[in-house]
């Protein structure tokens, strides 16, 4: 094995939003045994944990569940799909109204339109939303810089929200969208975890059967396909544990530290 995707939140952070000193610790020793650890994750890239900036652990990450995959240390994009701004700005200014808070990510930067997400941000998950940025007018920032989005983020309110948000979004077929009842990302049909791992394994020369994951939800399905030993953790959904080769521990339990010891010892 070469490469370890590893998803963020619900996989490697615990449900406090920390990573264990047991998983740092294994997440070291993968990549002193040689092994290229690339995080895979729906954060933007600026919003990376802190307990992972500067550490050396990795130098590729996969950000905005796929939409953008670089190379740090070149600064290089291997990997973008990206919404145009013009629909993105269209989608905002049409479902936007009291019953939604809206957020983006755009030029690896999480951006909150208004100040309470960003209160609410800091309040959750404190030091890993530190980068985040307020702006007034999400759709005015985005149409005055034509700034194509790798993500559009809605936290919704109300039944209406709801409806409307899926209404409008419809009428987009280039676009996908994830939801909950409560909360729904929009972004390009081309933007997958997986999309983006098989070019950064791609640049790397590095084959499927070459590539272990570890993940949680239903973002990781695309992932899971890309790679060629899985893992899924114990909180995962059921989809991802009926694709998974190996179910491990939960995110409170040090799911990952168990994935990367049974990966070293079978394969190193």
């Amino acid at each position: 094995m070469k490469l370890l995707a590893l998803d963020m939140d619900g996989t490697c952070l615990n449900s406090y939003s920390k990573i264990s000193k047991k998983t740092m610790d294994a997440l070291y020793l993968a990549r002193t045994s040689g092994i290229e650890i690339v995080p895979t994750t729906g954060r933007a890239l600026s919003c990376i944990p802190h307990q992972l900036r500067k550490t050396g652990l990795f130098r590729y990450v996969i950000s905005s569940n796929g939409a953008v995959a670089v190379d740090l240390k070149e600064r290089k994009t291997l990997f973008r799909a990206l919404m145009p701004y013009e629909a993105a700005a269209t989608i905002i200014e049409s479902c936007q109204g009291p019953d939604l808070k809206m957020a983006a990510h755009i030029r690896h930067d999480y951006l909150l339109q208004g100040q309470l997400l960003p209160f609410f941000g800091h309040l959750i998950y404190g030091r890993d939303a530190s980068h985040a940025k307020a702006v007034p007018d999400l759709a005015e920032f985005i149409r005055s810089r034509h700034a194509d989005v790798e993500e559009l983020q809605f936290f919704l309110l109300t039944k209406k929200a709801r409806e409307r948000t899926r209404r409008i979004v419809s009428e987009f077929p280039e676009l996908s969208s994830a939801r909950t009842s409560y909360y729904a990302e929009i972004y390009s049909s081309n933007a997958t975890k997986g999309t983006a791992l098989s070019a950064v394994a791609d640049y790397l020369s590095v084959s499927k059967d070459e590539i272990a994951c570890i993940g949680d939800g239903e973002n990781d399905i695309t992932m899971f396909q890309a790679s060629g030993l899985r893992f899924a953790m114990g909180n995962a959904v059921p989809a991802l544990r009926s694709m998974a080769d190996v179910v491990v521990s939960s995110n409170n339990h040090d799911g990952v530290a168990e994935a990367v010891r049974s990966l070293l010892t079978a394969f190193l």
